[in-house]
């Protein structure tokens, strides 16, 4: 992974203890000299381990109590280690250790540290247009390449559950929601109505989805346009393709200000970047697929799915076990503007 600003851990561990159990499983792994807990992300907490093999990249479950399905580092690696010989990119994932024999007391995994740039403000103000658009090109073609993976081939044909996977999605996230929710909000309660009434058929298609396709989720090059790795595969199941493309382009929808990091308010032709229409195009393209219809309830179940998940935060923040407690406390912010952008995309598509 490429290096962050990095905080000490509140819920720190023996080094002492760790560096020799990962030294007897880790081939070439050698004495652990330095942990480092990445200060960012909120849902597993990340931390950088030098050792005097090398650097590696140790994700873990928070401590405390935990939503039921939330927080499954054994799927990231999982997934990530079905990936290593495909045309995705991903880290090299060493080891899983369960909670029973964890010597830190939650469940984790090792992956190799990959060097390279993480880009956090979609409008890459550092660099030129002609870049940026490159930027953007290799964000889709790796897009592109996930969704056309054979699951099966890959031994992944049982990562999800059969059936109607928006259908399955709206029940899942709609629980999730009502379980975190400290106060529910009647317009989240409307966009889950409108959700459940509008749910698409079934056409079959069926890929490995990433769950939360953004920049900031890559790994590029240190001097190239190439996606080294992708990373945070938390939210990773067997599902729909068009989760992935209109969750992508919901976060672009954002403000740009305010933290959100979205493109909204922003003139991407003169920036250089892809508009939506331009970007799904070359997705469909990439994937030889006819344009995208009902184009709002995939957008809509995009904001709902990304409140639902903000929620859990600010839940987790409220209880004491968020990874980044003052960011998360943000988000509750953030929630009731997701909400009303999915219903003002509901009302313009009815309108």
């Amino acid at each position: 992974m490429a290096e962050h600003s990095a905080t000490d851990d509140p819920h720190r561990f023996d080094k002492d203890v760790l560096g020799p159990w990962l030294a007897a499983r880790i081939a070439g792994f050698g004495r652990l000299e330095r942990i480092r807990k990445f200060g960012t992300g909120q849902s597993n907490p990340t931390y950088l381990l030098e050792a005097t093999g090398g650097r590696y990249v140790l994700r873990a479950k928070p401590p405390g109590r935990l939503l039921r399905s939330a927080h499954q580092v054994d799927r990231e690696f999982r997934v990530m280690q079905a990936l290593a010989a495909t045309d995705v990119p991903v880290p090299k994932v060493h080891l899983l250790a369960g909670e029973a024999e964890s010597p830190i007391g939650r469940m984790f995994f090792v992956m190799d540290h990959v060097p390279g740039r993480i880009f956090w403000d979609p409008a890459l103000p550092d660099l030129a247009p002609g870049e940026r658009g490159a930027i953007y090109d290799a964000m889709n073609a790796t897009l592109a390449a996930l969704h056309d993976v054979d699951v099966a081939a890959v031994g992944l044909a049982d990562f999800g559950r059969p059936g109607n996977y928006f259908a399955r999605q709206t029940r899942r996230w709609s629980d999730q929601y009502r379980a975190s929710a400290l106060a529910p909000d009647p317009r989240m309660e409307r966009l889950m109505a409108w959700l459940a009434d509008h749910l698409p058929e079934d056409d079959g298609q069926i890929a490995l989805v990433h769950g939360d396709w953004r920049l900031d989720n890559m790994i590029f090059a240190p001097a190239a346009p190439e996606v080294a790795a992708v990373i945070d595969w938390e939210l990773s199941t067997l599902g729909h393709p068009y989760a992935d493309l209109a969750y992508q382009c919901m976060q672009w929808r954002l403000p740009h200000e305010a933290g959100m990091r979205g493109l909204g308010g922003l003139d991407r032709k003169a920036l250089g970047l892809p508009s939506e229409e331009e970007y799904v195009a070359a997705y469909c393209r990439r994937r030889g697929i006819a344009a995208i219809e009902g184009w709002e309830f995939y957008l809509a179940f995009a904001f709902f799915r990304l409140a639902a998940i903000l929620e859990g935060v600010v839940r987790r923040a409220h209880d004491g076990n968020a990874s980044n407690p003052e960011t998360a406390r943000r988000y509750a912010e953030a929630i009731p503007i997701l909400a009303e952008m999915a219903l003002d995309v509901i009302e313009r598509a009815g309108a």
